[in-house]
């Protein structure tokens, strides 16, 4: 049986009005700010904070990824259209697709099949504009760093040598990752290596995510921490007076934007950070003006339970005031076969022998739900290669262990084949009372912090931390950034520090090399592993089977 692609599906729906979707759930489209028919930016002063409290948030996450990933912005979306089948006033509220991994391996962000957010194309391409403001306001910060180190009186002493900003790109290119500035001469300004990271890994995005409003975006930008003087005084982008100009560029980017779902259903989506390098979710605004006007939100952490779900628990939720009230946990029998030691292309053969060997994996991201102490409900991911006899051994198995599970098949039916995840979603958080539990309190120590990371959410022996991990915890402490909350970057490909390692490794150590300073966005960044802030292409990037023809019809894109 021949399927159409998510491009192809998407470009034969028929989209709403954007002021009718808003009008579903409440908001008068005089208040919106349009971009065209199908896009617009919601005012900050429509997020009701009476009505936050009453909503219930949906947190998706997943099992270890394989390098394809395992479908749960997908799921989110399949999710969303269950419940409002049910009944429920349902907003999905999502991150922006990052260019780098749409013209790279991974494709878009905007769902698969007939789950996914429209317009697709202008979702995936660029969007409103959001990540190109979050990139000049970055460079605009880097750019008057330059400036006052090249000053003839020499401006506020500040030592190159400490400088760890860069700039960013919104694209995956390894020949940037280390660069030399300022040659030329007089003209060139003062020489230095920097480097470019990706815009998703800018802190200045973290901060996006993370701000309540514009004076606070305001206030941690004037707190991103920039270097220190030759006199070892730390110097912060407040001392150059660089948060109202950065600011200025970001008053459109911090305002959430309402598209829709294949079904009519609202979509809010806002910021993207990656969870593997950041924080991992859509913006706190975004969340918060969701649940202002729907009985459920749903909302994704990138990767599995023990990056962006951890991330959201110990760091969203400590700064944005709310909880999930339950977790979806995403898997796949393809990614079960992964983690059993079955290779990429083998994934579509039967192996229920696999199957077995793998679910290990999704076994601790169940343990770690418990450890967050929010109930959980397995959505069993359905492709068109399982067989029912994988399918139904991991129903029983769930059951076994008391772990609520549904087939989610979103994908080829959309709201419809999502009604029974749906049905325990709405069980599982109307019945739930509490709220999460963090995994450590920001009052522990840096190093406590991340050995409770480690140990609990990852399985982990120990860490081991290098002698630059040493000294940069000398210089938190220094700067006073012992309290915050830690934002660990790690392979998304393993529970490790090492992405050849699959399914459960045992008696690993985590091996932190360095920790960065995030006090604009309120965490530091352990660094572990060979984790980079700028990826490259691979050999064969999704770049290259794009077109558009005379029409302005695009092909390609997934």
């Amino acid at each position: 049986m021949a399927y159409k692609t998510d491009l192809e599906i998407a470009q034969a729906s028929s989209l709403k009005p954007i002021v009718d979707i808003a009008k579903k759930i409440g908001i008068d489209e005089n208040k919106l700010e349009l971009y065209g028919k199908y896009k617009a930016k919601i005012p900050l002063e429509l997020c009701d904070d009476n009505k936050v409290k009453n909503a219930k948030l949906i947190l998706v996450t997943a099992m270890t990824p394989t390098p394809a990933g395992e479908g749960k912005t997908t799921t989110s979306i399949g999710l969303c259209e269950g419940l409002n089948k049910l009944g429920k006033k349902t907003t999905v509220v999502l991150r922006e697709p990052s260019l780098g991994p749409v013209f790279g391996m991974k494709g878009g962000a905007a769902g698969g099949g007939y789950s996914q957010v429209v317009p697709m194309e202008d979702i995936n391409l660029h969007f409103t504009g959001d990540f190109a403001a979050i990139e000049k306001a970055n460079n605009l910060l880097a750019a008057l760093i330059d400036n006052d180190i090249q000053k003839p009186d020499g401006g506020l002493g500040i030592d190159p040598r400490t400088v760890e900003w860069k700039r960013v790109m919104d694209m995956n290119d390894r020949a940037l990752r280390n660069i030399v500035t300022g040659l030329g001469g007089k003209n060139g300004g003062m020489i230095r290596e920097t480097g470019f990271n990706i815009t998703a890994a800018s802190e200045i995005m973290a901060i996006l995510c993370l701000a309540k409003d514009l004076e606070d975006l305001k206030t941690k930008i004037g707190n991103i921490y920039v270097g220190d003087t030759y006199n070892k005084k730390a110097i912060f982008a407040r001392d150059l007076n660089a948060q109202g100009a950065v600011a200025l560029l970001l008053k459109e980017a911090i305002k959430p934007n309402l598209v829709q779902t294949l079904e009519g259903n609202p979509a809010i989506i806002h910021g993207g950070p990656f969870a593997n390098i950041a924080q991992g979710a859509n913006s706190i605004i975004a969340t918060r003006m969701g649940m202002s006007y729907s009985d459920f939100v749903v909302t994704e952490a990138g990767f599995g339970s023990d990056l962006g779900a951890e991330k959201f628990v110990d760091i969203v939720s400590g700064y944005g005031g709310f909880s999930p009230h339950a977790i979806v946990l995403v898997a796949t029998i393809r990614a079960l076969k992964y983690h059993g030691g079955v290779e990429r292309e083998d994934l579509t053969k039967p192996n229920l022998e696999a199957v077995e060997a793998g679910f290990a994996n999704l076994e601790k991201h169940i343990g770690n739900t418990k450890i967050f102490g929010l109930p959980a409900v397995v959505s069993l991911n359905k492709f068109v290669s399982d067989t029912e006899e994988e399918i139904n051994w991991v129903i029983e198995k769930c059951k076994s262990l008391g772990v609520q599970i549904a087939l989610a098949e979103g994908w080829e039916k959309g709201g419809e084949g999502m009604k029974e995840l749906a049905t325990q979603v709405i069980h599982a958080a109307e019945t739930f009372k509490g709220k999460c539990w963090p995994v450590y309190s920001w009052k522990d120590g840096i190093k406590e912090k991340i050995e409770a990371v480690a140990i609990k959410i990852y399985g982990a022996k120990g860490v081991e931390f290098l002698p630059k991990a040493k000294q940069n915890m000398n210089k938190l402490e220094r700067l006073g950034l012992s309290d915050k909350p830690v934002c660990i970057a790690k392979t998304q490909n393993s529970f490790s520090d090492d992405a050849k390692k699959r399914g459960l490794p045992k008696d690993f150590i985590i091996t932190v090399r360095e920790i960065e300073v995030a006090a604009g966005a309120g965490f530091v960044i352990p660094i572990t592993g060979d984790m980079l802030r700028m990826p490259g292409l691979p050999n064969v990037p999704a770049a290259i089977g794009m077109d558009i023809d005379n029409s302005g019809k695009i092909s390609g894109l997934s």
